[in-house]
């Protein structure tokens, strides 16, 4: 058996956001997971031609807040806003409590997965070529700034008795295994006269890096703050020894007296050195024959 994958669930948490933002427990979690999949079933059904990409859910102190996010908001608010009131009429009698709708508009309509994935679907409803459906989406995808783009239909296409899978692409990358890959999945259903056809939309807008996170570790810590404490430390060393230097450069420290110099003495005089007498007694003969020349040589 084929071992998939939801391109969308496989990189929930790290690149991806919920489209449920609730908590519950037991059996309200229950409760509440069927209801949002009878709100997006709903949404589906009657805002089929707005071209509605995404439906986030949020549940807040009772109400619940429902973003549709289409690329036709003008179809889904109608005239002074008409038919968003009745859609959140609906959704109310639905739900049974108080609801809010926003309307938002997609940012990028034409390289969004699930819009190119009705489009095809619409094609083919209205008989057109499904491999001519494929080859002008994945080029009008790729021609407004798509990395990568794959596309596949099941079903019995035109019309035969065995039911099979055609794909178009995949065009430039769409790694489908590397969670950091920004990889939007789309699926839509077109329903003909003899059955219904699969339509599946790979797209591949680059690489999303998330932000790093900071693991505590108390180790670590008081590791930081030692060394931090010793910072400290060698810093107040350093500021009192500048203020030192600082204070002797200024003239208000007395350097210490220097050592008395011995008295200078003319060019005429000769110092005399005592010398040891020694007691061997030709060193003593030799050392008074100098002495007797030296008195000899003065005046």
């Amino acid at each position: 058996m084929g071992q998939k994958v939801h391109p969308y669930g496989f990189r929930l948490g790290v690149i991806r956001e919920p489209k449920s933002l609730w908590f519950a427990e037991g059996k309200q979690y229950r409760d509440f997971l069927i209801q949002d999949m009878k709100i997006r079933q709903f949404i589906s059904n009657r805002l089929r031609d707005a071209s509605v990409a995404e439906v986030v859910i949020d549940r807040t102190a009772g109400t619940v807040t429902v973003t549709i996010r289409t690329a036709k908001p003008g179809i889904v608010i109608g005239r002074a806003g008409q038919d968003v009131e009745r859609l959140r009429r609906s959704l109310e009698r639905l739900v049974g409590g108080r609801v809010r709708v926003n309307v938002e508009e997609t940012p990028d309509p034409d390289i969004n997965a699930q819009l190119i994935a009705e489009n095809i679907a619409r094609q083919i409803e209205r008989r057109v070529a499904f491999r001519r459906a494929m080859r002008q989406a994945v080029e009008r995808a790729m021609r407004m700034g798509a990395q990568g783009v794959r596309c596949m239909v099941s079903g019995r296409l035109g019309g035969a008795e065995i039911a099979r899978s055609e794909s178009a692409g995949p065009e430039g990358r769409v790694p489908l295994q590397t969670l950091r890959a920004d990889v939007e999945y789309g699926f839509a259903e077109a329903r003909t006269g003899y059955g219904n056809i699969g339509c599946k939309v790979w797209i591949y807008k680059g690489d999303i890096v998330p932000a790093r996170r900071r693991v505590r570790r108390p180790d670590l810590e008081e590791a930081d703050a030692l060394v931090e404490d010793e910072g400290e430390e060698a810093a107040d060393v350093a500021e009192t020894a500048g203020a030192a230097d600082a204070s002797v450069e200024a003239g208000q420290v007395e350097s210490p007296p220097a050592a008395a110099a011995p008295a200078a003495t003319s060019a005429g005089d000769a110092v005399s050195t005592p010398v040891a007498k020694s007691d061997d007694p030709l060193v003593a003969a030799l050392q008074q024959d100098e002495d007797e020349e030296q008195a000899d040589e003065e005046p």
